[in-house]
């Protein structure tokens, strides 16, 4: 049985917290500036709108390592952010200043997918956990851990996304032959969450 989780909502002021996507969904669907975010508790959902439903607002996580998630909601592109559990961003371990936002994400240049940021986003979780020698690793897209990052990806995906996947697949049988471990938090637990997906 999955675990019961809460969707904070805010169109233009009003707030408001379900227990389930379809109602969150039908309420924010077609609302102009509606916020909503998916969380493991009730107190957690009402933290976040009572900070404003700001998404830079990270939650802190419970186990020690490091985090990762991919984002296009803040409509320029795909973000990736990797963190350390308080939500501190980590990129400046394996990106240059300049390839790094102002919010400590890094935005993919040209047409990425966010599937495909996810990707990125745990290809540089790897370097980093391997150079820092961290052995956690958390991640909130199962596609991402139960596949690609194995090297289970079609053969009929874009070339740059094939290659990517091959060298996650060489890092990650790397650092778990060292001890490592990839495993998966829910997007409402996940202090690298970026906030625009349901949960």
């Amino acid at each position: 049985m999955s675990k019961k989780k809460y969707y904070a909502y805010s169109i233009n002021g009003k707030n408001g917290i379900t227990d389930n996507w379809p109602e969150c969904q039908k309420i924010v669907s077609g609302m102009l500036n509606a916020k909503y975010k998916g969380f493991e508790s009730k107190d957690q959902a009402e933290r976040w709108l009572e900070g404003g439903a700001d998404y830079n607002l990270k939650t802190t996580a419970s186990q020690k390592g490091i985090y990762f998630d991919a984002g296009t909601g803040a409509g320029k592109g795909v973000e990736v952010s990797v963190t350390d559990e308080s939500g501190n961003s980590l990129l400046n371990n394996v990106l240059k200043k300049k390839d790094i936002n102002e919010k400590g994400f890094h935005l993919i240049n040209g047409e990425a997918t966010n599937n495909f940021g996810e990707l990125l986003a745990c290809k540089y979780a790897l370097e980093i956990a391997i150079k820092k020698d961290v052995k956690n690793i958390y991640g909130d897209s199962k596609l991402i851990l139960d596949y690609w990052s194995k090297g289970f990806i079609k053969k009929e995906m874009p070339e740059e996304t094939i290659s990517l996947a091959d060298e996650v697949k060489k890092l990650r049988y790397w650092f778990e032959k060292e001890g490592g471990k990839i495993e998966h938090i829910s997007g409402g637990s996940n202090p690298a969450d970026l906030g625009f997906h349901r949960g």
